[in-house]
């Protein structure tokens, strides 16, 4: 018997989201077991000018993988790639990961899907897709694909910052895949699923699950909080500001000439940030305020006005000081302090369980779109590790940076720019 499906290719047509309402048996896409709600979904199309999961509106959920490749044939490397969009493009639609799907093949042989997300709708599924430096050259320098030559000058392993405190099993990676929705499973079943289609091809360095997007990528949007309970990337770049997106998100075709393969991509920066939630938590209200540089009630500046309004920097306060501290947070990482450098910011909370002295191995998994990491984001992050007052309550455990390659075509798959 057949996982039942209600393919919606053709209502996601050239466009970009298909809102289904399904009543009785199940919504969305898989077989349900005797659901007779009314459901409303929301889907988004895997194909387009840009990938999936960047101005996307940031969903509630994440589960990020990074992964080694372990073959050195490029034709499997090719083959990959193939099977994945495929495979990502079913899965996004609120279908199986096969075409034979959880329970719908022959009993003598594995699903071509492992059958967690039967009964789910597709819960604003994107997947999207990044490649690491070492699949242009790995360790030991070998350029195992052919591609060594069209490394971006911008894709190196990101610098040590100071402070950081680096796990190596938590950081790099030849691939990544990143899986967003608003339904936790369903984004662990992409992965999953991807991870098991890449059987002999790869191997999982690190992952990271995330809740509670702490960022807005919409107007749409509410500014969330992080675990430090304060309104989070009040200043995003958002979907609306096209000329914003241009500028500081989109690779451009004459950003690197050996890297055209990459216009109309991107940059995505992740970085492990374990918070120490305990300590931060005996902090007066007002030094909390003092080291954001923020109200926590209402996001404003402590310079005055709401959440949106302009900090202002110069605004005098008590003891010969500024109001907004020289070493407030908002203050270190604002714009105006980086020569009007900006970036999509996409990151979650995400809380590990405890650690070895009993707190909580918690705080935000920091994902960053960027044009160029080198203006984009190390000046920013190597500002915050150096000036941050928020640095003594923070530990940077994992670091990442991937070239995101444009969106695809129909016929198309994830790299063919790059592999074509």
């Amino acid at each position: 018997m057949r996982s039942a499906r209600v393919s919606r290719r053709g209502l996601l047509g050239g466009g970009g989201v298909a809102v289904v309402g399904v009543a009785g048996g199940f919504a969305a896409g898989r077989a349900g077991a005797g659901e007779s709600e009314a459901t409303t979904v929301e889907s988004y199309a895997f194909r387009g000018e840009h990938q999936a999961g960047i101005v996307t509106p940031a969903q509630d959920r994440l589960h990020f993988a990074a992964l080694d490749v372990t073959t050195d044939s490029r034709e499997e490397l090719v083959a990959l790639l193939q099977e994945w969009t495929e495979a990502a493009e079913r899965m996004t639609r609120g279908e199986d990961a096969g075409p034979e799907g959880a329970v719908g093949g022959s009993y003598l042989l594995p699903p071509d899907d492992t059958g967690e997300a039967i009964g789910l709708p597709a819960s604003g599924l994107t997947v999207t897709f990044g490649l690491g430096p070492g699949l242009f050259r790995d360790a030991g320098g070998r350029d195992r694909f052919g591609i060594a030559d069209r490394q971006p000058e911008a894709l190196r392993d990101l610098p040590h910052f100071p402070g950081d405190a680096l796990d190596p099993r938590r950081s790099g990676g030849d691939l990544c895949i990143q899986a967003c929705a608003q339904d936790p499973q369903v984004a662990v079943h992409a992965v999953r699923n991807l991870v098991r289609i890449a059987f002999g091809r790869v191997s999982v360095r690190w992952s990271q699950l995330g809740f509670g997007r702490t960022s807005t990528t919409s107007t749409s949007q509410d500014t969330p909080r992080n675990l430090f309970g304060f309104k989070d990337g009040t200043a995003n770049v958002k979907a609306e500001e096209p000329e914003a997106l241009a500028e500081h998100v989109w690779v451009g075709p004459d950003d690197d000439p050996a890297a055209g393969w990459l216009a109309g991509g991107s940059y995505l920066a992740a970085r492990r940030i374990n918070m120490t939630i305990e300590v931060w938590d005996r902090q007066p209200l007002g030094d909390q305020e003092a080291f954001i540089g923020r109200t926590k009630g209402t996001g404003a500046p402590l310079s005055g006005g709401s959440e949106h309004t302009e900090p202002d920097f110069e605004m005098p306060g008590s003891n010969d000081t500024t109001v907004i501290a020289p070493d407030a947070h908002v203050r270190v990482v604002h714009p105006d302090m980086h020569s009007g450098a900006r970036m999509l910011r996409r990151g979650y909370n995400f809380v590990d369980g405890s650690n070895d002295l009993g707190g909580l191995d918690a705080g935000l998994f920091f994902i960053a779109f960027v044009r160029d990491p080198r203006t984009g984001f190390i000046p920013v992050q190597n500002a915050m590790a150096k000036q941050d007052s928020l640095m003594e309550y923070l530990r940077f455990t994992g670091s990442a940076l991937f070239a995101v390659p444009p969106g695809v075509g129909e016929g198309e798959y994830v790299g063919q720019t790059l592999l074509g």
